[in-house]
């Protein structure tokens, strides 16, 4: 419940301070409903040949490009330097243990790999409530992964890119210290 109602609330955030800053007229709701028919067969193949052509055109490389990095940073030793800087922010601005670090560092690059990387130390007693609950909102709240980040830089540009990027990091490890000092202040164990 603490995880839905963190994200909810960023949801709800967001979409105010974007009202805010990209004012407009309100429209009318307008729903046109079309006609229900049967689609047919050679429709169905021809949007999704489309939408494949689509995805191996742009989606594609971008996951390659970010495996590819994953691969150059861990071969150059860049992977372990990344780990090591943000230790002290995982331990002691989220209060999660040092492992949860290659869980972040590894969930920006590839999203489910982290995912899994929280999953195991849960499993293995790694993690307790509390940890699982900062650690879940955290990954949620921050960059799915650098195919994200890439196709940010691509559609707003450089600077824009880098700037919603850097505000999201803030953002979520934020939320997660926020989340780490309010449990430890009221003694919330979940």
């Amino acid at each position: 419940m603490i995880w839905g109602g963190v994200t909810a609330c960023t949801i709800l955030l967001a979409g105010w301070a974007a009202s805010r800053v990209v004012p407009g007229e309100r429209g009318d709701f307008v729903l046109e409903i079309p006609p229900m028919r049967v689609p047919r067969l050679s429709n169905i193949a021809i949007k999704v040949a489309a939408r494949t052509e689509w995805y191996l055109k742009e989606a594609v490389p971008l996951f390659i490009a970010g495996t590819l990095m994953l691969y150059v940073l861990d071969a150059t030793g860049a992977l372990k330097f990344m780990q090591r800087a943000l230790g002290p922010l995982i331990v002691g601005g989220l209060g999660l243990p040092a492992e949860a670090t290659n869980a972040f560092v590894i969930g920006f690059l590839r999203r489910d790999y982290g995912a899994a990387g929280l999953y195991a130390m849960q499993r293995a007693g790694h993690l307790a409530p509390n940890q699982v609950v900062i650690a879940l909102t955290v990954i949620t709240l921050f960059i799915p992964c650098i195919a994200n980040l890439l196709v940010m830089l691509k559609e707003r540009g450089a600077r824009m890119g880098w700037a919603i990027a850097a505000f999201i990091i803030v953002y979520s490890f934020g939320i997660g210290a926020l989340m780490n000092v309010t449990f430890r202040m009221f003694g919330v164990s979940l």
